[in-house]
C-alpha cells in the first residue's frame, strides 16, 4: 500500500500556540524533556517572557487568525513552570492576547503547571480570563515521587494535592481542565489510575516518556511491549469502572478504530497545527523534538521578523502534516497506522536517518491498538453490518432525515404548495403511518431528495419545483391509507406520477386526489374520474406488481414509470407493453428459480429487502445496476437471458446492499487517499472499490461454481478473490465495522470454496 496525494500540501494554519512564559522550573523531574534531554537551548534564553514579546505574540496571533478566518485559537501557557512568571506577568500576557483577538477569533486560554505555586491570586486571575488549568501528576505519592521531586529529593505530592483541592472548589472548578500523567511501567497501573480518578479530573492524559532510538525508554523486564501492557491494564480498569473520566489516549484510539479523527498529537495521522513561542519570541516546532538532538525543534524564525504563515511553511512543520506520506515505509504497510500514526514524531528519531523510522514505541503501539480493538470490537461494530432489521431501520431514518433537511434548507422558499404538502405529510404520519412509510421508503424518493438537496444548496432551483413531488407523495400515501381527504397536487401538466402507484395522464396542472375503495378519484376542475389502483386505463398506467415465483421470490414492483428511476448507469426502458412485461416476468421467474436451485442461500439474501425492479436498456450482459437511490431498487438489463438475469439479480443486489450499508455505517475512514493494488483493475483503487469488487465477486464465484462460468467470474477467480481479501484484511483505513464485514466475507468465501 502506497500513500496517495503526498505531493504539495496547502498551507495548514496553526490553531494551537504554546507560549513559554517562564523557562525555569521549581522541580527537578528526571524525565523532563526540556532540561534532561539533548537540547539545552533553554540555558541561552531569558527566564521570563518580556512585555514586548508578549505584545508581539498577541499581534502575530491575531494577524494569523484574521488571515485564515479562524473561528477560535488555543493558547497554552507553558514553561518550565509558568507560574514562576507571577500573576502580574501572566495578566499582561492574558490582557494582550484578549485585546488583540477581540472581534477576530475566540480565545481558548490554557495553562499547564505542576501546581505547586497555584493559589487564589492565580486562580482569580484565571477565572477573570477563562484560563483552563491542567496539572501534571503521575499518580499516588509513590508513583509521583519516582520522578517529580524537588532538587533536594523532597516530595512534591502533598503540594500538588493541596493545589488540586483549591482548584476543585466550586468557584474554580470550571477552570479544572485535567491531569497529565507520564507513564512509568514500574508503577502500579491500577493504583495510578485510582489515585488520579479520585481527584475527579475532567480528563486524564497519559503520556509516554519521551525517548528515541538513540535513548530508548526504560524496559525493566526487557520486553518490547511493557508500555502497552501497562496501559492495557489501565484500560481494563477504566472499562471495569464504567469509564468514569475521559482518557484522551483511549478516546483517540476508540475514535480512530471507528473511522473518526485522532484526538491527540501523539497518535493518528492528523496534521499538526501547533507552534511554540519561546520566552525570547523564537518560534519553534513541538517541544518534544528537543529529545532528539540539539536544535531539532528550531525553525530560525521569531515573532519580530516572521509571520506564523512563514513558520507553517517550514519543512519541519510540513513533514508532520503529510499524513500517511509522512510516516516511514514500514508504518505505511502497517494495518494500525491510522490509529497510531507512526507514534509521536520525536519518538521516531535515529541519528542515522533522522525521523524516517517507526516509533521507538512501535511494538507497544501495535499491541495497544490491537488490545483496545480486541476488547471493544464486538460492541463497536455497527449493528447494521450484521442485522438486516437494523440496516432497514437506519435507512428508513436516513430518508426522513434528508426530507427534514430539505424542508429546513428551503426555509419557506418552497411556496404554499410545499407548506400544504408538508402539513399533510405530518398529519399522515399520525393517521396512516404505514401508508406514509411505503411512499417515503420507495427507493426513488431518495433519488428525488438527494437531487433536490444538491440543487437547493447550490442556489439553484431543483429540476422541478420540489412541492410537485412532495404533494404527489402525500397523495399516494393518502390513497394507500384510504383516507377520505382530498389532496391537491400541482404538477407540470400532461403526466403526474404518484410514487408506488402509477402514472396519471391529465391535461390539468392541478388536480385533487382522494381514495375510493381499492382505487382513487381524481377531480379535474368540475369533472371527476375514478380509477382502479391496479387497472390500466387510457388515463392511468399502474405500476405493475410481479407476484414472484412462489416462496423463492416475494412480490416486487416492476417500476418503469417513475421519472427518478434514471439513477442507474444505463438508461431505463420506457413503459413496457403487455407482451414485453409478460416476457420479462417469465425470465425473472426462471432466473429466481435458477438461483434458488444453485445457490439457495444467496437467493434468499438477494430477495431480502429487494422490492423494486426497473428494466434497463442495452445489451443483456453484465450485472444488475445499483443506482443512487434508496434501498430496495435494482436496475436489470431487460434484454438479458435467464442465466444472465440471475447473475444480474445476484451481483446487483450484492453491490446495492453494500452501498446501503456504507450509507449508514462507517466501514472505512475517509480522511485520506489510501490506494491498494486491485487484481481486477489496471490502477490502484481505494478500499471502497476493492471491497465492492470483492463483495460482488465472492457471490459470483459461488454462482460460477454451481452453474458454470458466466459474466465476470471465470475459472481461477477464486485465487484472485483470496488475494483481494488478504489485501483488505491489512487495510489500515478499515474501521472495526469494516473489518467485521471483511471477516464475514472471507468466511463466506471459504465456506463456498
Amino acid at each position: 500500500m502506497e500513500p496517495a496525494g503526498a505531493g504539495a500540501l496547502p498551507l495548514i494554519p496553526f490553531r494551537e500556540f504554546v507560549v513559554k512564559v517562564h523557562s525555569r522550573c521549581d522541580l527537578a523531574c528526571d524525565h523532563c524533556y526540556i532540561y534532561e534531554h539533548a537540547d539545552q537551548s533553554w540555558r541561552r534564553r531569558p527566564a521570563v517572557v518580556s512585555d514586548a514579546v508578549a505584545e508581539r505574540i498577541a499581534q502575530r496571533l491575531a494577524e494569523h487568525a484574521a488571515t485564515h478566518g479562524l473561528p477560535s485559537v488555543t493558547v497554552i501557557l507553558l514553561g518550565g513552570e509558568p507560574l514562576l512568571a507571577g500573576p502580574a506577568r501572566l495578566r499582561t500576557l492574558c490582557e494582550a492576547l484578549t485585546r488583540a483577538l477581540d472581534g477576530v477569533s475566540a480565545l481558548d486560554l490554557r495553562i499547564h503547571t505542576n501546581g505547586l505555586r497555584l493559589n487564589t491570586a492565580f486562580l482569580d486571575l484565571f477565572r477573570e480570563y477563562g484560563v483552563k488549568v491542567g496539572v501534571s501528576l503521575d499518580g499516588d505519592r509513590a508513583a509521583n515521587d519516582r520522578h517529580r521531586r524537588f532538587a533536594n529529593g523532597r516530595t512534591s505530592h502533598p503540594g500538588v494535592l493541596k493545589a488540586l483541592g483549591l482548584l476543585r472548589q466550586d468557584r474554580y472548578r470550571h477552570l479544572y481542565q485535567g491531569l497529565l500523567c507520564t507513564v512509568d511501567v514500574e508503577n502500579d497501573p491500577r493504583a495510578v489510575f485510582d489515585a488520579l480518578t479520585a481527584l475527579e479530573p475532567p480528563r486524564i492524559d497519559f503520556l509516554l516518556p519521551h525517548a528515541t532510538w538513540e535513548t530508548p525508554p526504560a524496559r525493566p523486564d526487557g520486553r518490547p511491549d511493557a508500555y502497552a501492557r501497562w496501559l492495557l491494564r489501565v484500560f481494563d480498569r477504566w472499562e471495569a469502572r464504567g469509564r468514569p473520566v475521559p482518557v484522551r489516549m483511549f478516546d483517540s484510539l476508540l475514535s480512530t478504530l471507528r473511522g473518526g479523527p485522532s484526538l491527540t498529537e501523539s497518535l493518528g495521522l492528523a496534521p499538526t497545527d501547533l507552534v511554540v513561542v519561546e520566552t525570547d519570541g523564537t518560534l519553534e516546532q513541538a517541544d518534544s523534538l528537543k529529545t532528539a538532538h540539539e536544535g531539532a525543534a528550531a525553525t530560525g524564525f521569531d515573532v519580530f521578523t516572521h509571520t506564523f504563515d512563514e513558520v507553517a511553511a517550514h519543512p519541519g512543520i510540513r513533514a508532520r502534516q503529510s499524513g500517511l506520506a509522512g510516516v516511514s515505509a514500514a508504518c505505511r504497510r502497517c494495518p494500525v497506522v491510522r490509529s497510531c500514526g507512526g507514534g509521536l514524531y520525536a519518538h521516531r528519531y535515529r541519528a542515522a536517518n533522522g525521523f524516517d523510522n517507526p516509533s521507538v514505541y512501535c511494538t507497544d503501539l501495535r499491541e495497544l491498538v490491537d488490545g483496545v480493538e480486541a476488547r471493544t470490537a464486538r460492541a463497536a461494530v455497527a449493528p447494521e453490518s450484521a442485522d438486516p432489521a437494523a440496516l432497514s431501520a437506519s435507512q428508513q431514518e436516513l430518508t426522513r432525515v434528508l426530507l427534514a433537511r430539505l424542508h429546513a434548507d428551503l426555509a419557506g422558499s418552497g411556496g404554499e404548495g410545499w407548506q400544504r404538502s408538508w402539513e399533510l405529510i405530518t398529519a399522515l404520519e399520525a393517521e396512516a403511518p404505514d401508508a406514509l412509510d411505503a411512499v417515503l421508503d420507495h427507493p426513488y424518493t431518495r433519488t428525488w431528495l438527494i437531487r433536490a438537496l444538491h440543487a437547493v444548496r447550490r442556489g439553484r432551483r431543483p429540476d422541478e419545483p420540489v412541492a410537485f413531488r412532495l404533494s404527489a407523495l402525500a397523495a399516494a400515501a393518502a390513497v394507500r391509507g384510504r383516507l377520505e381527504a382530498t389532496v391537491s397536487v400541482v404538477h407540470r401538466g400532461g403526466e403526474l406520477y404518484l410514487p408506488t402507484l402509477g402514472l396519471l395522464r391529465t391535461g390539468r396542472t392541478e388536480v385533487g386526489i382522494r381514495a375510493a375503495g381499492e382505487g382513487f378519484r381524481v377531480r379535474e376542475g368540475s369533472t371527476e374520474r375514478r380509477f382502479g389502483r391496479f387497472e390500466e386505463d387510457p388515463g392511468w398506467l399502474p405500476v405493475r406488481v410481479w407476484p414472484g415465483a412462489g416462496a423463492d421470490a416475494p412480490p416486487m414492483a416492476l417500476d418503469d414509470l417513475d421519472p427518478y428511476r434514471d439513477c442507474f448507469s444505463r438508461t431505463p426502458r420506457t413503459r413496457l407493453d403487455g407482451a414485453e412485461a409478460e416476457d420479462w416476468q417469465r425470465r425473472l421467474g426462471a432466473a429466481w428459480a435458477l438461483l434458488h436451485r444453485t445457490v439457495p442461500g444467496l437467493a434468499r439474501e438477494t430477495a431480502a429487502g429487494l422490492g423494486t425492479l426497473t428494466p434497463l436498456t442495452g445489451p443483456g450482459s453484465g450485472s444488475g445496476k445499483a443506482g443512487q437511490c434508496g434501498p430496495g431498487a435494482l436496475g436489470v438489463p431487460y434484454a438479458a437471458d435467464v442465466r444472465r438475469t440471475a447473475l444480474a439479480l445476484l451481483t446487483g443486489r450484492r453491490r446495492a446492499g453494500l452501498r446501503e450499508l456504507t450509507e449508514v455505517a462507517d466501514l472505512y475512514a475517509l480522511d485520506g487517499e489510501w490506494l491498494h493494488e486491485s487484481p481486477w483493475r489496471e490502477r490502484p483503487v481505494p478500499v471502497s472499490e476493492l471491497l465492492a469488487d470483492a463483495y460482488v465477486r465472492v457471490a459470483a464465484e459461488e454462482y460460477r461454481r454451481s452453474e458454470g462460468p458466466v459474466g465476470g467470474a471465470g475459472p481461477g477467480d477464486g485465487d484472485v478473490i483470496k488475494r483481494a481479501l488478504d489485501r483488505l484484511s491489512g487495510a489500515a483505513e478499515l474501521t472495526v465495522s469494516g473489518k467485521a464485514v471483511v471477516a464475514r466475507l472471507r468466511r463466506e468465501f471459504e465456506s463456498g470454496a
